[in-house]
């Protein structure tokens, strides 16, 4: 799983590069999911937008408890951010959804930094690299 998973990631960020690479920095959130969305299901990559996550606590279900901005594959949460910068509250977030999605590997994408490569993480719950 961990090469399928690792080859999503790299077309993830190279779609979002290009984008970014394309459109540059500034537009809002909403633009960039769109246009990260359709890239990604143009390299045939099954991609969920908005998917709505369930949360589940104490004998409470929220069926809406949030909502994911991009799922590749079932496996690959992406969070997009439009900000000049991160804070550390963006990572944690991420941390937080993959831990409840029960996934391992997420992408923070933040399209308002100067360049991608300044606006791209990696954030891993219990993930390794094989």
């Amino acid at each position: 799983m961990s090469e399928e998973l690792e080859a999503l990631a790299r077309v993830a960020v190279d779609c979002g590069f290009k984008l970014h690479e394309a459109l540059g920095p500034g537009l809002l959130e909403s633009v960039y999911e769109a246009c990260l969305f359709q890239s990604l299901a143009e390299r045939g990559l099954f991609v969920e937008r908005q998917k709505p996550i369930p949360i589940r606590f104490n004998g409470i279900s929220l069926e809406e408890g949030f909502r994911a901005d991009l799922l590749v594959e079932g496996q690959l949460l992406i969070e997009l951010k439009s900000t000049e910068a991160f804070v550390p509250v963006h990572g944690k977030q991420v941390l937080t959804y993959l831990r409840l999605m029960d996934l391992s590997l997420g992408l923070l994408m933040n399209f308002g930094a100067p360049t991608f490569r300044d606006g791209v993480r990696r954030i891993a719950n219990n993930y390794f690299r094989s």
